[in-house]
């Protein structure tokens, strides 16, 4: 790897675009493009939460002020899709071009014995980790500034694939023949079976890579020369009460608790959500990251405590192209159904 093709890319501030900026890895992230100078767009889901977020990172971030990129923190809520409307609407006035597009937003709310539901009536992992991303990112792509190395970056996880370590702990991902979705609103779980919160959970993830696969052909064949990068950070657990597994944390705080002292202060095979949020601000910045087409990147653990971030195969379900297709009719389907 040469010395220039693993530099920041400086010449010219980017815009980046994020979802799920506002804890966790997103939240470390953008501290990190912050300090370098671009500027980001932070959907936050209140006023209160932007303002929030806003007070954090003026007084978090590593440098001066003066020396900082724009944080410009606008309404939107991921479990509502006439808020995306609304937002990609005032972009598009705006006249705002974007450079980088990050789908990093997820929610997992592992212990819930019932689904919870979207502003829609959409089972909510469902609706915020995947189908509200597959509609924001038609919307935001007329806005996609062509011209400057784009790029399109999706959080997925390795619990995508049932042959992982994660992927093997429970209920495997697998999205069956897409019943649910025929559905329509309402249904519980893609499948079409009865609600399992870590199964959703698995699924979406699996969804995630679908998409960007998909996404990645839509792109190539109308010669649109946009890399769309789907990548797993490992297993986050941070020390205080944000971040991945805050929702999970209401339905079983002792398990957690447990779990997370086991995983992260016992065995060391979690990262923190510093590490994982430089490993997101690489993938924005970084020219290595320019490959054409589709690539998955998934943080592996070596050793305890030890990680290697590199390319890595998909599961078997999210290499297939006739599941890919199904998934991105049934999802267009449904939004039609619910814009209607």
């Amino acid at each position: 790897m040469n010395e220039k093709a693993n530099t920041l890319i400086k010449e010219k501030p980017l815009t980046i675009f994020i979802t799920g900026g506002t804890s966790g890895i997103g939240y470390e992230a953008v501290l990190k493009l912050i300090s370098l100078g671009h500027n980001i767009i932070l959907p936050c889901k209140n006023i209160s939460r932007a303002n929030e977020v806003l007070s954090n990172i003026f007084n978090q971030s590593p440098v001066k002020l003066s020396n900082k990129g724009e944080v410009y923190t606008p309404i939107m809520d991921l479990s509502d899709l006439k808020s995306i409307d609304s937002l990609c609407a005032e972009l598009k006035i705006k006249c705002v071009n974007i450079d980088v597009l990050i789908l990093n937003a997820g929610l997992q709310y592992t212990g819930s014995k019932k689904p919870r539901m979207s502003m829609q009536g959409i089972e909510l992992t469902f609706a915020v980790n995947h189908l509200s991303h597959f509609y924001l990112t038609q919307k935001i792509l007329p806005l996609i500034d062509k011209k400057n190395d784009p790029k399109i970056i999706i959080t997925s996880s390795e619990v995508h694939n049932p042959n992982s370590g994660g992927g093997k702990v429970g209920a495997k991902a697998s999205l069956g023949n897409l019943k649910g979705l025929e559905f329509g609103a309402g249904f519980e779980m893609i499948d079409g079976n009865k609600f399992n919160a870590d199964k959703a959970y698995k699924d979406s993830k699996l969804c995630n890579i679908l998409f960007a696969r998909k996404l990645s052909d839509i792109l190539v064949s109308k010669k649109l020369s946009i890399p769309v990068i789907a990548w797993a950070p490992g297993l986050v657990i941070s020390r205080d009460n944000q971040g991945f597994f805050r929702y999970s944390r209401k339905y079983n705080e002792l398990g957690q608790i447990l779990f997370a002292f086991l995983a992260r202060d016992i065995l060391r095979i979690t990262t923190s959500n510093k590490n994982a949020g430089l490993l997101l601000s690489n993938l924005a910045c970084l020219c290595i990251y320019r490959i054409p087409g589709f690539n998955y990147y998934s943080n592996k653990i070596i050793s305890l405590g030890k990680f290697i971030f590199e390319k890595t195969d998909i599961s078997n379900d999210a290499q297939r192209g006739d599941l890919a297709d199904n998934l991105w009719d049934l999802s267009q389907s449904l939004i039609d159904k619910i814009h209607r």
